[in-house]
């Protein structure tokens, strides 16, 4: 059985752990604290405000042992605003979080909560039907390092990326009944 964590600090949290109860083989658990760091196979980082998200790692201690549980290959997957804490660089501000994957977004790139919008695609990959995608004040890519797997793009804009055992979405995949980006995270998981 996989032990997949969700950062429990802020953000989609319930909506992860219910979908990850829904994907054969895997136990989810929730990450408020430096002690349950040491006890998962993978750690979802939801979507959410990453502003808030980043203070709340500092205020409990959580920056230092996930960079070290990430450098060690735990595989990680950042949803929104988990993607722009993943990210080394983030274009319009000077903040950085975990600065492990060799991704520069861009923050709220889709505008604000007005400007959010529902869609689907075909992702062979993944899915053998259409996959729908929920963009909140979404980020997007805007450049990536040669060694980062471009997944998806949507409108020239790079949505969904992975490298080696860190995965990133713009969207939300929580946010409606498709398994297919859970499935995907969880087989990342050896």
């Amino acid at each position: 059985m996989k032990k997949i964590g969700v950062l429990g600090l802020q953000g989609a949290v319930q909506e992860h752990l219910d979908m990850l109860g829904r994907v054969e083989n895997v136990e989810p658990v929730l990450v408020k604290y430096k002690s349950d760091i040491e006890y998962i196979d993978g750690l979802i980082i939801p979507g959410g405000e990453s502003t808030a998200i980043g203070r709340l790692l500092a205020d409990f201690e959580l920056t230092g042992p996930l960079k070290v549980r990430i450098e060690s290959r735990m595989p990680v997957w950042g949803t929104c605003a988990g993607m722009i804490i993943l990210a080394k660089n983030i274009a319009n501000d000077e903040r950085r979080y975990l600065e492990a994957m060799d991704i520069e977004v861009m923050r709220n790139a889709y505008g604000r909560q007005l400007d959010s919008f529902t869609t689907s695609v075909d992702l062979p990959g993944l899915s053998a039907g259409k996959i729908p995608l929920v963009f909140i004040r979404a980020p997007y890519v805007v450049s990536v390092a040669p060694q980062v797997e471009i997944l998806l793009k949507l409108d020239e804009h790079i949505v969904a990326c992975r490298q080696g055992h860190m995965l990133a979405t713009s969207f939300h995949p929580e946010l409606t009944a498709d398994l297919s980006f859970h499935r995907y995270f969880a087989g990342m998981i050896k």
